[in-house]
């Protein structure tokens, strides 16, 4: 649920369990979001905080246009803007941002759910990424079951 917050998705994640490798479970969490009904990308999307990029802590002009164009984005279309921000380099992302949300205003309500769910997409599969590459290594478990990449040759990924 960390990574989509869409519970049809999660439960078909985990029904599926144990994936072989990273790529499995990119593969599966891929299929399940193309899968996931209006209701589901709902749920999903209410869950979601508005696309911020790396820096937004700072105050600015920028800032404050970036929390007015959110204002008039969830106004329009009734959920947060997503956008996958992890191919986008830090100190671009601002820009990156307030270009996508601009021309993600003048799209029709259907076209912009669409463009969500693409993006509720991409951001589960960054999410899982970094999940299964920072697992902690612990003394209960063995450590290939816990962490293949970096600690055995386990051909299963945790989920």
């Amino acid at each position: 649920m960390r990574c989509c917050g869409s519970l049809a998705w999660a439960h078909r994640l985990a029904a599926h369990r144990p994936y072989p490798d990273l790529d499995a479970l990119l593969a599966a969490a891929d299929e399940a979001a193309y899968d996931l009904a209006p209701a589901d990308i709902a749920q999903a999307l209410a869950r979601e905080e508005p696309a911020r990029p790396p820096d937004a802590a700072g105050y600015s002009a920028a800032h404050t246009a970036l929390a007015a164009a959110h204002a008039a984005y969830e106004a329009r279309f009734g959920h947060p803007f997503v956008l996958f921000l992890d191919a986008t380099a830090p100190g671009e992302a601002l820009d990156h941002l307030l270009s996508a949300l601009r021309d993600r205003m003048g799209k029709e309500p259907e076209e912009e759910r669409a463009l969500a769910a693409e993006e509720l997409r991409r951001l589960a599969r960054g999410r899982i990424t970094r999940l299964v590459r920072n697992l902690p290594v612990t003394r209960t478990a063995a450590p290939d079951a816990i962490c293949p990449d970096r600690c055995g040759n386990s051909p299963y990924v945790p989920v």
